[in-house]
C-alpha cells in the first residue's frame, strides 16, 4: 500500500546542503503559519455555497429570535401555518428567481396571482368545474399572463422594468373588474370536493400538502438549473446576453419562456391559496411583488442576472415570511411592516451590488496565504568558485529551432523516429521533422497548456495539458482524455478532485503514469501567485493504465516537478520547484511509501528531469534564486500584507531570467552545468531531453528550441528505446 507524504521527516542524501540554523523566532513564526489556517478563510470566502451559507446565517437568527420573542413559534399549529404560507409564497418566489437570474425582473406576480387565484375560485365556486380541469386552466391562464411578459421582453426586447409594471397595472384592472361582478357568487359557493380541501388544508405525517410540493419542485428546479441545458442557458444569458448569443443559444426564445414558467409558477401559489382561504378581496396580490422581489435579493438572487439557485430562493422566502409574520404577531402596525420590508430590500439590494462589485477583489486579497519559507544560504555559482556550479556560457551557441513558429515549448520529446514534438500555448503539439527540423506541422490539438510529455511501450504519446488533466496522443494521432481528476482529500476546504495544473509525467515498466499536479490552489496563468505563497499546494499523482484508476501519492509538495522514474525501477525522482530541491519516492520494493532528498539548497528553481544517455540526469533550472525573495520568504507577514496592500502587478514574484541545464547522479552530486548567461538563445528553461548525442532545450516562455551539441555523448541514444529494450 502507498503512503501519502505529509511533510515528514526526510533523511538528507550525500551531497545535500544543511540547512541554516533556525532562530527561535524563526521556528515560532513557522509554528504560528503552518499550524494556525490562514488559507482555510479565503477557500472558505471562495466557495460558491459561501452566497447561500451568509442568508441561511441571517435565517438562523431571525428564527432564534422570534423564538425568543413568540412562545408558540415552534408549535405544531404555527410551523403548520408557516409551512403553508412559506410554500405559496415560495413558488412565486422561485419564478422571479428565474426571471431574475435570466437578467430580468418581473413587477406583475402580484397581479398575476391574484387573476389566477380569481380563476382558481370562479371555476371551482361558480361553474362547479372538477378539481383537475380547474388547475389546468388555472395555470394555463398563469402561463398566458407570464407569455405576454415573455413575448414582449423577450422576442420585441421592451425594458423588463418598465413592460411588467404596465402588465402589473393592466392586470390589477382586469382582476378589479372580475371581483366587481363574480365576488358575491365567489363567497356564496362551496366546492364539495375532498381533494380541493387536501390541496388547501390537507397534508401527510403532519406537512401540509403545500409543502410536499414545492419540495418537489425545488429539487427538480435545482436539477434543472444545474444539471440541464435550459438552465445553464439561463444562467449564461443572465451572465452575459451578447456571449450567449455568440454561442448559439437561443437568448429571446429562452427569455420569453423564463417569464411563462414565472406565471405558471405563480398560478401555482394561486391554486394553493385559493384552496386554502377561498377569497377573492380587493386587496389580493397587493404589495405582493415587493415582498417577492425582497426574498428573492435578500436570499442571493443578483439583481445584475446570471447568479441565483433554489436554495437561495427558498432561504429568501423563509426570511422573509418570517419576519413578516414575526411583526404581525407582535401586532405592530401594518405600515411599520411595509416600511421595514422596504428597508430589508434596500439593503439587501445594496449589498448584492456592492458585493457583486468588489467580491472577487476582496476574495483574492484573503485568499492568498503566504507560509514561513526558510532555505540554506545561496551556493555561490561565480566562474572561479572551483565548483560544478561555475558559470559558464556553453549555451550562448545552441543551434535555434523553429524561431518564431513556435510559443510556448514548456517541454520537448523525440521519438525513435527522430521527430521532435513540442506543445504550444495554443494548446497543439507541433512536430518537427528531421534531419534538420524546419519543417513542421500541427501533430495534434489538445488544447489547455501541453506541458510534460512521455511515449510509453506502445508509441501513444501521453502529455499533461495545464487546466485540463492527462491525455494521449495515440500513433494514428487521435487525441484520448485519460483523466482529469484523482480522489479527493475530504480534509481540504478546496475540492481537490480536478486537476489544475498538471505539469510533468514519466511511466513505469508496468504502465503505471506518475504526474505532477503543481498547485491544487491557483490555475496555471497563477503559477507565480503560488511561489509567493511557497505553501506547498502540490502533489504527485498516479494514473494505472492497467485498472483505469487515479489517486494521489504525495501531498503538500512545494510546486512539484520533473518526475522521472529512477534506475532502480522501483522509485521516481521529482523537483519541487519553490524549495529548489529533488526528492526521490518509492512506490515498490523494501522502501515503498518513503521519500528521501536528492538534491537540496539548489542555486535556481528546478524543472523537468530526464534521463542522460551515461544513466545520470539532466534537470533544468527555470530561473535563479536571488536574495530578496530568499528573505521575503522567511518573512510571510510582509508578504500578505504585500498581498492586500500592492497591486499584483508589482508583487514580489519569483525570478524567471538566466536559463541553466545541469547534470547529477543518484548520490546527489552536480557533475555538469551548461548556462546561458545573456540570455540570447533561451532566458529560461524549462526542458530539455538527450538525444543521438544532442540535447534539445524548451522554454514556457521562448519561441524557439535549442540545439546544443554534446561532446562525448552516445551518438545513438534514443530515450524510450532503451528504456522499452527497443531498438532503432
Amino acid at each position: 500500500m502507498q503512503k501519502t507524504l505529509n511533510r515528514p521527516v526526510e533523511l538528507p542524501a550525500a551531497g545535500a546542503a544543511a540547512p541554516a540554523a533556525e532562530s527561535l523566532r524563526d521556528r515560532l513564526t513557522r509554528w504560528r503559519y503552518h499550524y494556525w489556517p490562514d488559507h482555510l478563510l479565503g477557500e472558505v470566502l471562495a466557495k460558491r455555497w459561501m452566497e447561500t451559507a451568509i442568508p441561511v446565517a441571517v435565517l438562523v437568527f431571525v428564527v432564534i429570535g422570534l423564538s425568543q420573542l413568540l412562545p408558540n413559534f415552534f408549535s405544531p399549529f404555527s410551523l403548520a401555518s408557516n409551512g403553508r404560507q412559506a410554500g405559496e409564497i415560495g413558488f412565486i418566489v422561485f419564478g422571479m428567481a428565474l426571471v431574475m437570474i435570466v437578467g430580468g425582473i418581473d413587477l406583475s406576480v402580484g397581479s398575476m396571482f391574484a387573476l389566477t387565484n380569481f380563476t382558481a375560485l370562479f371555476l371551482m365556486h361558480v361553474l362547479g368545474w372538477p378539481v383537475l380541469g380547474a388547475v389546468a386552466v388555472t395555470l394555463l391562464v398563469g402561463a398566458l399572463l407570464g407569455a405576454v411578459n415573455g413575448v414582449l421582453i423577450g422576442f420585441f426586447r421592451l425594458r423588463a422594468f418598465l413592460t411588467t409594471l404596465i402588465t402589473l397595472i393592466i392586470y390589477r384592472a382586469m382582476y378589479d373588474l372580475a371581483i366587481a361582478d363574480y365576488a358575491t357568487a365567489i363567497a356564496g359557493g362551496f366546492p364539495e370536493s375532498s381533494v380541493w380541501e387536501a390541496i388547501g388544508n390537507g397534508g401527510w405525517f403532519g406537512v401540509p400538502t403545500v409543502v410536499w410540493c414545492y419540495a418537489l419542485v425545488a429539487v427538480f428546479g435545482h436539477i434543472f438549473l444545474t444539471r440541464l441545458r435550459p438552465g445553464w442557458h439561463i444562467t449564461a444569458i443572465g451572465g452575459s446576453r451578447r456571449s450567449a448569443y455568440n454561442t448559439g443559444i437561443a437568448v429571446r426564445r429562452t427569455v420569453a419562456l423564463t417569464y411563462v414558467a414565472s406565471g405558471v409558477l405563480t398560478a401555482v401559489g394561486g391554486v394553493f391559496f385559493a384552496s386554502r382561504l377561498a377569497t377573492a378581496g380587493g386587496d389580493i396580490g397587493v404589495g405582493l411583488e415587493v415582498l417577492v422581489l425582497t426574498a428573492a435579493v435578500i436570499g442571493g438572487i443578483s439583481l445584475g442576472g446570471g447568479k441565483g439557485s433554489v436554495m437561495k430562493a427558498m432561504v429568501g422566502t423563509l426570511i422573509v415570511l418570517l419576519v413578516i409574520n414575526g411583526m404581525t404577531s407582535l401586532s405592530l402596525h401594518g405600515g411599520f411592516n411595509r416600511m421595514v420590508l422596504a428597508s430589508i430590500l434596500i439593503l439587501a439590494a445594496v449589498i448584492d451590488i456592492r458585493w457583486l462589485k468588489n467580491r472577487h477583489r476582496i476574495v483574492s486579497k484573503v485568499y492568498v496565504s503566504p507560509t514561513y519559507h526558510a532555505l540554506a544560504p545561496l551556493p555561490s555559482t561565480e566562474p572561479d568558485c572551483g565548483t560544478a556550479w561555475a558559470q559558464n556560457d556553453k549555451l550562448r551557441s545552441v543551434k535555434v529551432i523553429g524561431l518564431g513558429r513556435i510559443e510556448g515549448p514548456e517541454d520537448v520529446i523525440l521519438d525513435r523516429h527522430d521527430n521532435l514534438y513540442a506543445g504550444s500555448r495554443h494548446g497543439d503539439i507541433i512536430r518537427f521533422f528531421p534531419p534538420e527540423y524546419e519543417r513542421m506541422e500541427v501533430y495534434a490539438h489538445i488544447g489547455g497548456t501541453p506541458l510534460g510529455m512521455a511515449f510509453d511501450r506502445q508509441d501513444n504519446l501521453y502529455v499533461c495539458s495545464g487546466g485540463m488533466g492527462l491525455y494521449r496522443v495515440t500513433p494514428q494521432r487521435v487525441v484520448e482524455k485519460v483523466t482529469d481528476e484523482t480522489n479527493r482529500n475530504y480534509l481540504s476546504v478546496n475540492d481537490d478532485s480536478r486537476l489544475r495544473l498538471a505539469d510533468d509525467l514519466d511511466i513505469t515498466d508496468d504502465g503505471r503514469i506518475f504526474f505532477s499536479e503543481a498547485t491544487v490552489r491557483y490555475e496555471m496563468h497563477e503559477w507565480a501567485t503560488d511561489g509567493l505563497e511557497a505553501r506547498g499546494n502540490g502533489r504527485i499523482i498516479c494514473y494505472d493504465t492497467r485498472n483505469g484508476k487515479t489517486h494521489t501519492v504525495i501531498r503538500d509538495l512545494q510546486f512539484p516537478n520533473g518526475v522521472c522514474i529512477a534506475s532502480d525501477g522501483m522509485s521516481f525522482l521529482f523537483a519541487e520547484t519553490w524549495g529548489c530541491c529533488v526528492k526521490r519516492h518509492w512506490f515498490d520494493g523494501p522502501k515503498a511509501g518513503t521519500t528521501e532528498f536528492v538534491l537540496q539548497n539548489l542555486p535556481g528553481f528546478p524543472d523537468n528531469i530526464n534521463n542522460s544517455s551515461d544513466g545520470h540526469y539532466w534537470m533544468s533550472l527555470v530561473g535563479m534564486r536571488c536574495p530578496a525573495l530568499d528573505l521575503a520568504w522567511r518573512m510571510p507577514g510582509f508578504r500578505q500584507r504585500m498581498a492586500k496592500q500592492v497591486p499584483r502587478d508589482e508583487w514580489l514574484f519569483p525570478n524567471i531570467n538566466t536559463g541553466c541545464v545541469l547534470k547529477f547522479n543518484e548520490q546527489g552530486e552536480v557533475l555538469e552545468t551548461l548556462w546561458d548567461l545573456g540570455g540570447e538563445n533561451h532566458p529560461m528553461i524549462t526542458s530539455m531531453r538527450e538525444h543521438r548525442g544532442h540535447l534539445y532545450l524548451g522554454g514556457i516562455m521562448n519561441n524557439r528550441i535549442g540545439r546544443y551539441t554534446l561532446a562525448g555523448a552516445d551518438p545513438d541514444f534514443v530515450q524510450y528505446d532503451r528504456r522499452w529494450g527497443k531498438t532503432s
